[in-house]
């Protein structure tokens, strides 16, 4: 189970001097229906290092992630932000650490390879991370969402108060000295994936949308070209039909209708999904709400 692991690691990293005594573990239940928060409260009656947090509904992973950093920034010297799937190395917080105690305030965990991944997860992966540098999103290769941040860059994050939230683009926003930490991943040790390529897809929109606008100044451009291209068809036809070359062409003039229509259409998409989370951000919306915890204020304290 993912969750003795992590005891287990945190006990060590105290035993070594890398952590303080007062250390924990919080899982962020994101409004799961089956007994996940059960359990969490079981661990945390068990076990001190362990609290917990509960959404009031499923709010989607990036909530997840941002309600347990937010939660945890006033009582901590640093997070680390980890799935409990499994995959992602835990040995590799050792080194992450190290490079904190090295003066580095973000410490980025990045897969190694994909070699365990299949053919087509591997090439939408990459494709993705690539895509994104494109349209100018600041993101680190292969990087996910397994990172050391320190309290100092969370109390500045905490003033991006958008509600589209893209962490892994977010988060190089902050500045501040930064570093990536190299680990192997593992197959998941539960559960199924919940970033099938539909999900990929949607995050890259996401992502995209809420941290660059060269989209519409795509758009802006290939309007201008296309413009121009229209201009030099007037003239065309004005020229032809002086000299009385004029010869209809039906089919011609269809596929130049369909072609300029279908432009305008993916023009206004992409417009529209820029007005779509302009409607998102100015109504205000929490991000996420936590329902329930496992511990009081009072009882966490930051040496």
């Amino acid at each position: 189970m993912t969750s003795t692991l992590f005891i287990d690691k945190i006990k060590r990293l105290v035993e070594l001097g890398s952590a303080s005594d007062k250390s924990r573990i919080m899982f962020v239940n994101d409004g799961s229906s089956d007994s996940t928060w059960d359990i969490i409260c079981s661990l945390a009656e068990s076990e001190p290092y362990v609290i917990g947090i509960s959404q009031s509904r499923n709010r989607g992973h990036q909530n997840a992630v941002l309600a347990g950093l937010m939660e945890a920034k006033s009582y901590c010297d640093v997070t680390i932000s980890i799935d409990c799937d499994g995959q992602d190395d835990i040995n590799a917080m050792d080194e992450m650490l190290r490079q904190y105690r090295e003066g580095y305030e973000i410490v980025y965990g990045v897969r190694s390879s994909r070699d365990t991944d299949r053919f087509f997860k591997r090439f939408t992966a990459e494709t993705f991370y690539k895509f994104l540098n494109a349209m100018g999103v600041e993101v680190v290769f292969n990087h996910a969402d397994y990172r050391l941040i320190s309290s100092r860059v969370l109390e500045e994050f905490a003033d991006f108060g958008e509600v589209n939230l893209f962490l892994r683009g977010m988060i190089p926003l902050v500045g501040f000295e930064s570093t990536s930490v190299y680990y192997a991943r593992k197959e998941r040790m539960a559960g199924e994936s919940h970033y099938p390529f539909s999900k990929m897809l949607s995050l890259a929109l996401d992502g995209i949308t809420s941290l660059s606008i060269r989209p519409i100044r795509l758009v802006l451009l290939a309007g201008l070209v296309f413009a121009m291209f229209s201009i030099a068809g007037i003239v065309w036809a004005i020229v032809q039909s002086v000299r009385g070359y004029v010869v209809p062409g039906w089919a011609s003039t269809t596929c130049i209708i369909c072609f300029f229509g279908g432009i305008q259409l993916l023009s206004l998409g992409i417009i529209g999904e820029y007005i779509g989370k302009i409607y998102l951000e100015v109504k205000h919306r929490p991000r996420y709400i936590i329902s329930e915890r496992t511990y009081n204020s009072s009882d966490i304290t930051k040496e």
